[in-house]
């Protein structure tokens, strides 16, 4: 690596719609870091099953994994995958405590938290309609992110993030404060 430094581990977090996967595609495009994903494993059950699945599915499964095999089970599914990893790994979609303090258990980690507006994310998620119920209402976008045990944690660790990059305004905007972020970081 370009620092010198063997490993760093970036964990992204952010409410539904924050941009997440936009900051993670240019994470991997201009610094060639490895993606990762707690929701992986996820997704990979669910798409044996159905070829559309809701962010409710998901969130039902990641429970239910936890609650039979601890609340660690996502975390110890990437520990191997990045032991083994040099260079810079971002996972992406950090959404529980477990998972925010396993990236940090790594020496060289950072916690990027990216922060938007609710009505902003609601209207970012309806317009992708990736998921089969991304068309719902702003009111039960509200009601449903309120319910959601993998929203739960979410607002709060916007306090423990190492750094807060606000995506309320354009791409470039965005991508700009990216850089600066990872500047800092290359400069440690």
């Amino acid at each position: 690596m370009e620092n010198g430094k063997k490993r760093i581990v970036i964990g992204l977090v952010g409410a539904t719609g924050s941009g997440k996967d936009t900051v993670a595609n240019y994470l991997e495009e201009k610094y060639k870091v490895q993606k990762m994903r707690f929701a992986d494993p996820l997704k990979e059950t669910l798409a044996i099953y159905f070829d559309k699945f809701s962010k409710e599915d998901q969130g039902w499964l990641a429970v239910q994994f936890r609650k039979r095999f601890g609340d660690d089970i996502l975390s110890r599914a990437l520990r191997k995958r990045i032991d083994n990893g040099q260079g810079i790994i971002m996972v992406n979609g950090v959404r529980f405590w477990e998972d925010f303090h396993f990236v940090k258990s790594y020496s060289d980690s950072y916690i990027f938290y990216i922060d938007v507006a609710q009505k902003i994310r609601w209207e970012r998620t309806v317009n992708r309609g990736e998921k089969s119920d991304d068309a719902m209402s702003f009111e039960k976008f509200i009601e449903t992110e309120g319910e959601m045990e993998t929203e739960k944690y979410v607002p709060e660790m916007k306090e423990k993030a190492d750094y807060i990059i606000k995506n309320d305004e354009d791409l470039t905007s965005l991508l700009a404060e990216v850089d600066r972020v990872m500047e800092e970081i290359k400069n440690k």
